[in-house]
This record gives C-alpha cells, structure tokens and sequence, in this order.
C-alpha cells in the first residue's frame, strides 16, 4: 500500500515509522521548511522514509491512504484534495489501533484529559496490570505498537482531532470528562466538536463500558446515544457508578453502596480532580481493581507537568504551573483551586474567549494579574479597575511582575486560559519557560 502521511509533527513521524514497518510504501509531506523540522528530517532519513518540506507537491496525493496529522483541519487544501480524489483519510490514532489486540481505555474531554490518563495508568500498574499511557498525552499510539505485551493495557488520551478521524475505534472502556467549546477553528461548530467527541464510543457495543460525568449537560445527554455498559460520576448527586456524598467518594452499582474515600485523601487538589478521580476509579474497577489499589493510588498520585504542578515555594509564596490551562474552562478550575490569594498569569492566543465566565472567581480569588500575549489587553481591561493589572511583554518579565505582586501565603498562578501559539510553541514549551523563570528567582 502506498501511504501518505500529512504532517511531520510528533503523532506523524509515529504513523510513518510504524507504517514503514510494516512495509509499507511512506511519504510524508510538511508544510514547515526543513531548516524548520530538522529533528523530523533527520529521524525520517534514519528509517528511509521519503518525505517533503515546505509545502506540498501533486506526489502528495499519489496514494492509497492519506493519514493526517491531529489539528490539521478538514479544509487543508491536501485533505480537500483528497476527499475529492475518493482517498480514504483516517489519523495516527485510527491507523496505530488496527494493529493493537491489547484492551484499550480512551479517555477525552475538553478539560482534565492528560491527568485522567495518568492516573488511571497509574492505578492500574499499582495494581500490577501493565499499562501504558500514550496518545495526546505525548507517546503517540503508534510508537507503543511492537512493544507491547499480550496482557498489557494501553490508556489512550483522545483529543477531538484525533477521534475526528476515527473509522474502526473501539476501545473497550472509554470515558468522557466534560464538554465545553473548544477547537471551533478546527470544527466550526460546537455541534460538531460534540460529534467528533462521541465517536469515542460510537462503536462499543454491550459489552464495552462508557464511563460519563453526570453533572455535564454535555457529556450526561451522551448517555442516551451509547450501546453499552454506562456508568456515572457526579459530585452532586447519588449516581449509578460513582458519587460524592459527606466528603467522601462513594461507588454503587445495582444498588450496593461501597465507601472508597474521604475527597480530603486525595492526592490531587481541586473539584476538577475530583471529578477526573472518580473516572480514572470507574475506569480501573472494570479490570478488577480492588477498591483498596484505587484507594492508594488515588492518595499517593501527585499529578503529571504543566498541569497545577507546584514549581517551588520562595519566601512563603507558592508557584504554580497551570500551562496546559489551554481554555476558559480550564481555567475557572485552577481558579477555583486554591484557599490563598492568587497572583494570576493569564493571555496568550484566545479561542471565542468568555472571560465573564470568570469574574466571579476573580472577585473572590484573586488579588493581581500579569497579562500576556495577543490577549493581554482583553484581560487587562476586563479587570483593571477592579484588580490590580499589570502587562508584561516576555514570560520572564510576567515571572518578576508577579513576585513584586504577591505576599506571604500567597499562590502565583500561570493559568493563561489561552492557547500558546503566539510565543510559544505548544504549552509546554510555555511551562518550561515559566518554571526556568521561577526557579532563577
């Protein structure tokens, strides 16, 4: 088979090596120059895969299959190109998992996706069941392929653009945190931003489990359209599945109640992890997890990078790290984290930003801002008369602004409620940046 692979990105260059293995005839085409992809180009040379940079040529198209690379959207001119040609597209994700006959739990939403898939992988290796987490968490599904064992169980993060291109994936156990709007650049529509998100479980069957949170208007209307096995999780109501009651996390199937823990234990802080919490223990218990595994694993966990991660403590102020609060959604819950003062680091490229969604929290959480990126001036005059604000124009300048801001006792937050396409290069890398900021204080 002749294959395409559109895009040299990190999920692309995976397709493409396992593609080759399995002796298939690869191309890849990328739009960024080589000067640009050096990495990519010398990785593919390494595996004698032909590839192109800086723009795509008619050869492109020459193929069997074309798949894509997540985030490049359905009007690519290369996807439009070969949707006319009757060209089958599917992505990395959809490609890898035809060649994995290993249990799957998939796990997507807007928010909480990476630190769900952790934790659920966590618990299920403290259980001694060897699991993997890969996929949008940064292992793509495709590097894992031959290296997995029988009686492995690979834990799939699924963002919507890869469940976008999903054709025959079907996970055995898959979970659905939340829905807000996101990515409608990529979707145009929050209707379809739902669809792609629904194909996660579009072709489980009785025997499968979707795991779904109750308290999401979304996510909770979903259960009407699932094949399968449902259980729920809620921390406002008595649910089959999973529910908070008096402090403490509670399961119930077919009526039998089982206390597994005060909230209080938990490792990870926040409403939010307590909600990704319960899934990843949903999720686990349908391999046989006894309650007393879930229970340790969910106390002892301590979170994944970027995602509300403790950085340091300087002269009794505490940093924090929240880069991957990519949304508005994301935000208001690293907002609604903490019981000191914030010192909140916020901007960068908006996506139909609300920001009204967060005044509330703001007014009661948060004493200062540093603004940055395309949207400081949004964020800026949003607050500024009721807030201290201040600008900053580099991420180290918006670290030492912060530090003149806060008292003892205080949180500063890097909680940017934006995507990081205007001065970084993926959130990441904007963590990395801040925390090499906060630690040469």
């Amino acid at each position: 088979m002749h294959i395409t692979v559109l895009g040299a990105g990190r999920s692309g260059i995976a397709a493409a090596i396992l593609a080759s293995q399995n002796n298939e005839q690869v191309f890849v085409t990328e739009s960024v120059t080589a000067e640009q992809r050096a990495d990519a180009v010398v990785t593919l040379a390494e595996h004698h895969i032909e590839a192109e940079f800086g723009g795509h040529t008619d050869r492109a198209l020459k193929t069997d299959l074309l798949i894509v690379s997540p985030g490049i959207p359905p009007s690519h001119p290369v996807r439009l190109a070969a949707k006319d040609a009757n060209i089958p597209i599917i992505g990395e994700l959809e490609y890898a998992s035809r060649y994995v006959k290993n249990r799957i739990i998939a796990i997507t939403g807007t928010n909480g996706k990476t630190t769900t898939t952790a934790l659920t992988a966590h618990i299920l290796n403290h259980a001694g069941i060897k699991a993997h987490a890969c996929g949008n968490i940064g292992t793509p599904l495709s590097a894992l392929v031959h290296n997995l064992e029988a009686s492995d169980v690979v834990v799939v993060e699924a963002s919507s653009f890869q469940l976008d291109t999903t054709v025959q994936f079907k996970p055995d156990v898959s979970v659905i945190l939340n829905i807000t709007p996101d990515h409608l650049y990529y979707h145009g529509s929050f209707d379809e931003y739902c669809k792609s998100k629904w194909k996660i479980f579009a072709r489980q069957t009785d025997k499968n489990l979707v795991v779904l949170n109750a308290d999401d208007e979304f996510t909770r209307s979903a259960a009407t359209m699932v094949g399968c096995t449902t259980a729920l999780f809620s921390v406002r109501e008595e649910v089959d599945g999973a529910f908070v009651r008096g402090g403490e996390v509670v399961f119930r199937s077919s009526n039998k109640e089982e206390p597994l823990m005060p909230t209080r234990h938990l490792g990870l802080p926040g409403l939010h992890n307590t909600y990704n919490s319960m899934a990843s223990a949903l999720a686990s218990r349908a391999f046989e997890v006894s309650n007393e595994h879930i229970r340790d694993s969910l106390s002892s966990f301590s979170g994944v990078e970027h995602r509300l991660e403790t950085v340091r403590t300087l002269a009794g102020v505490r940093w924090v790290n929240d880069s991957k609060a990519t949304n508005i959604n994301a935000a208001w819950y690293a907002l609604a984290s903490f019981d000191h003062p914030i010192v909140w680091i916020a901007g960068g490229r908006a996506d139909d930003n609300d920001y009204s969604l967060l005044d509330e929290l703001v007014s009661t959480n948060v004493k200062a801002i540093v603004c940055i990126g395309e949207q400081a001036d949004a964020i800026f005059n949003r607050w500024c008369t009721t807030h201290r604000c201040v600008k900053a124009h580099s991420m180290d300048e918006a670290v030492h602004a912060a530090a003149e801001l806060a008292d003892v006792a205080d949180i500063v937050l890097l909680s940017p409620a934006c995507k990081s396409f205007d001065m970084f290069r993926s959130f990441e890398d904007r963590g990395t940046v801040y925390k090499q900021s906060v630690l040469s204080l």
